[in-house]
């Protein structure tokens, strides 16, 4: 095989190695969940924080090429965001606010983070597929992202089962969320929405991701992780 044919079928073959190369995934058979309670606290913690890496590196894939596809340069994308509606959770910056919060409050910020967002990535998975110009591509980036934040969503709660010895429940999403619905906004205003989710939902991966990291870190050496 020339280098030129692997790297065409290095290409074809992504979305799969992709997937299948993920480290967590708690959600996507019964099973697995018991899995990663049988995984220690500190390796259970690094799994969930290269899962919320990964979320985060697709969420970003996925909002550029959103913007590639359906965002006119004259639109203003630089106010998207503005209305996040988790943008009010602080994020701590400072060695005294570290020091001060909880890995209950870490965990719990976490999950709470991932359980706002796994209706409002349903509904956009749903109002997508209107998109005459939606690539395959951008579909099944938004799928997996959705997949994988249920599947972040059972990692957290089974962390805050070993660290806390604590019992949460997880989201449930009917068969009826994940039915189509017929767009009931222009299409342009419709676009404009499902990009300001895109990039809320970025930011909030961040936040999922440095929260995640914060903890393990206050676990390791509290006195600088700032």
């Amino acid at each position: 095989m020339t280098a030129l044919q692997q790297s065409l079928l290095a290409v074809l073959l992504w979305p799969v190695l992709f997937t299948v190369s993920n480290p967590i995934n708690a959600g996507e058979e019964q099973s697995t969940l018991s899995n990663c309670l049988s995984i220690s606290e500190e390796k259970l913690l690094d799994r969930v924080i290269q899962h919320a890496e990964l979320i985060y590196r697709v969420s970003e894939e996925s909002c550029s090429l959103f913007e590639a596809m359906f965002i006119p340069v004259q639109l203003p994308t630089n106010q998207a965001g503005n209305a996040c509606m988790t943008k009010g959770l602080p994020i701590p910056s400072s060695k005294s606010e570290i020091q001060q919060i909880t890995d209950k409050w870490l965990l719990h910020s976490v999950l709470m983070l991932v359980q706002s967002w796994i209706k409002p990535l349903v509904h956009l998975q749903t109002t997508m597929v209107h998109y005459d110009d939606a690539s395959d591509v951008l579909l099944n980036k938004i799928k997996w992202v959705l997949e994988k934040l249920i599947s972040l969503e059972q990692g957290v709660v089974v962390l805050i089962k070993k660290m806390l010895n604590e019992a949460v429940t997880t989201t449930t999403v009917s068969e009826l969320d994940l039915l189509p619905t017929d767009l009931q906004l222009d299409i342009l205003e419709s676009i404009m929405n499902d990009h300001n989710l895109l990039s809320c939902f970025k930011k909030d991966a961040h936040k999922m991701e440095i929260l995640l990291k914060l903890l393990k870190c206050r676990r390791n050496d509290m006195y600088n992780c700032a």
